[in-house]
């Protein structure tokens, strides 16, 4: 079973920028296409970022446009991202999600990390 592990997450001030890591279990990578998902306090989760398996595609939701990038080094079992000109309301928790099926459906993630809190200040 495939496990993930998300770090990089903290406090940074609005503007600031912050890189998260995902580091899968097994080299699934190049079989497996993954998401980031996250979660504010008293929000349901949502859909942020995806690259296909093959890492040419990517999704990023409307808000986070311009500002997030998604990444993988396959040869570390690695996905990041990146985001920039962070804003309060990028306050969550962040998830790497990995799936089989179509990244850029949300409900196809089947693996899951146990999430990394960012939190943005004014």
């Amino acid at each position: 079973q495939v496990q993930l592990a998300e770090s990089g997450g903290g406090l940074v001030q609005a503007g600031g920028s912050l890189t998260l890591s995902c580091v899968a279990s097994e080299r699934t990578i190049t079989g497996a296409a993954m998401g980031w998902f996250r979660q504010a306090p008293g929000k349901e989760r949502e859909f942020v970022a995806a690259m296909s398996r093959s890492g040419t595609a990517t999704y990023y939701t409307d808000s986070v446009k311009g500002r997030f990038t998604i990444s993988r080094v396959v040869t570390k079992n690695t996905w990041y991202l990146q985001m920039n000109s962070l804003k309060p309301e990028d306050t969550a928790v962040y998830y790497c999600a990995a799936t089989s099926g179509s990244f850029t459906d949300s409900r196809s993630y089947e693996y899951w990390g146990q999430g990394t809190p960012v939190t943005v200040s004014a």
